[in-house]
């Protein structure tokens, strides 16, 4: 960890910096946007589409300013104390609040992961045949070798390359006859419906794209950037960086949630568009939704569907077993760091092996990983709430942020957000009473 208060190299750095190009610029908010559209992501949006045709489609336009708010304030925690989340709620929270969250992080995480292997098994499956539990299986082993043995700089590379396959949503909406008139719309004037499945969906839909694995990635990965360049240092220890820093960051995450949401909501469209205009209207995975698309959008979109659904597979399991392994090394004092080789760092791989290992296992069990994500969801639902009121506090707290805490705008996107989370809890455990 950088704690050098010196500043006198940071300007040279950031002119460095600000001649790359902006690929280059994008890291940390480009890399958790897209894996925010992993398999159960897209099998999520796709029943939305299926169920209820565009009358989600709003959804994806309300959170679109308070997910980026609630990133751009975990990233800034992370850049400016040079710390993760759970190091800093270590340091100033009770250890039952940080334990209890971690644990149920990492269990959401690992029923996360067992729901993504099993739909990029399925989707292989369905493209060359064979065995979806063995391919399942191949997919965890692989994302556990890169994880462990490539270097952090090398591997962001590629997780950042593969954000690209989430294009494969896009392009299959081209392919179809859109009502554009309708669509915009059922965005401006939605039709709200107050039935118990409508108002789930909707929760559902809010739940995968404001998740708590993805504030402790995005935070953790700004320390991982840190560490990595040895010009760098926390930006409360060096203001000078500041200005670069905090704009490539604001940066960083609008494109990289606009990426998300503008996926997610052509996920919701092409559902609506063929499946629930052919009545299709329950989906219980990614790897149906892609089936169900061949007789109706052609070969083309079938494979398309299927190929983007093991991209952002592979983009989304470095995210869920590292955030977990992030929040319990932070937890624990471990070293911890994707830089690091294993023999330095034994705690922390060992947590993305055991998160990784147990979503394989899942597979091979009778237990379905697409009903368990049901309560994965449930899971991320009931601690996002508190873990935002809590990141927002941090965000808040000069002990953390020194004088770089977040300001009035920021500020009140951040508690929107949190409140509509814990709206969103009190609407699912209302829609289970009744």
């Amino acid at each position: 960890m950088k704690q050098d208060s010196s500043d006198h190299s940071a300007q040279p750095a950031a002119v460095e910096q600000a001649e790359e190009s902006w690929f280059a610029k994008l890291g940390p908010g480009l890399v958790t946007g897209a894996a925010d559209d992993d398999p159960s992501g897209i099998a999520t949006y796709t029943q939305a589409g299926a169920k209820f045709g565009l009358e989600t489609l709003w959804s994806m336009l309300l959170s679109y300013p308070l997910m980026v708010a609630i990133q751009i304030i975990s990233a800034r925690i992370g850049r400016v104390s040079g710390r993760g989340l759970a190091p800093n709620m270590r340091r100033f929270y009770p250890p039952w609040l940080l334990y209890s969250v971690v644990v149920l992080l990492g269990i959401a995480n690992t029923i996360n992961i067992a729901a993504d292997l099993s739909a990029m098994g399925d989707a292989l499956r369905l493209l060359i045949g064979g065995s979806a539990r063995w391919y399942a299986a191949g997919f965890g082993l692989l994302s556990l070798v890169l994880q462990v043995f490539v270097p952090y700089t090398r591997y962001v590379r590629v997780l950042k390359w593969l954000s690209l396959a989430l294009l494969a949503y896009v392009s299959t909406i081209f392919m179809l006859h859109i009502p554009w008139a309708e669509v915009a719309r059922s965005l401006v004037m939605p039709h709200l419906r107050l039935e118990k499945e409508y108002i789930t969906t909707v929760v559902a839909v809010l739940g995968t794209t404001i998740s708590p694995y993805l504030f402790f990635w995005q935070a953790s990965e700004e320390v991982e950037q840190l560490q990595s360049d040895p010009e760098a240092a926390p930006i409360k220890h060096a203001p000078s960086q500041a200005r670069f820093h905090l704009s490539r960051i604001q940066i960083d995450t609008y494109v990289g949630m606009g990426f998300s949401n503008l996926v997610g909501f052509f996920i919701i469209l092409t559902a609506a568009l063929t499946l629930h205009a052919h009545g299709i209207t329950s989906v219980d995975s990614s790897d149906q939704a892609a089936e169900a698309l061949r007789p109706i959008a052609g070969n083309l979109a079938f494979a398309l569907f299927a190929i983007g659904i093991i991209g952002t597979g592979l983009l989304g399991l470095p995210v869920l077993a590292g955030s977990a392994a992030y929040a319990a090394a932070g937890t624990f004092r471990w070293r911890h760091s994707l830089e690091l080789k294993p023999a330095l760092a034994r705690e922390f791989y060992g947590i993305i092996a055991l998160a990784t290992l147990g979503g394989v296992a899942i597979g091979f069990t009778p237990i379905n990983p697409i009903k368990a994500l049901f309560w994965s969801a449930v899971i991320n639902a009931v601690i996002a709430a508190p873990i935002m009121v809590i990141t927002m506090l941090m965000a808040s707290d000069s002990r953390v942020m020194g004088r770089f805490v977040i300001r009035r705008r920021l500020k009140a996107f951040g508690w929107l957000a949190t409140v509509l989370m814990g709206c969103a809890v009190l609407a699912m455990f209302y829609s289970f009473v009744t």
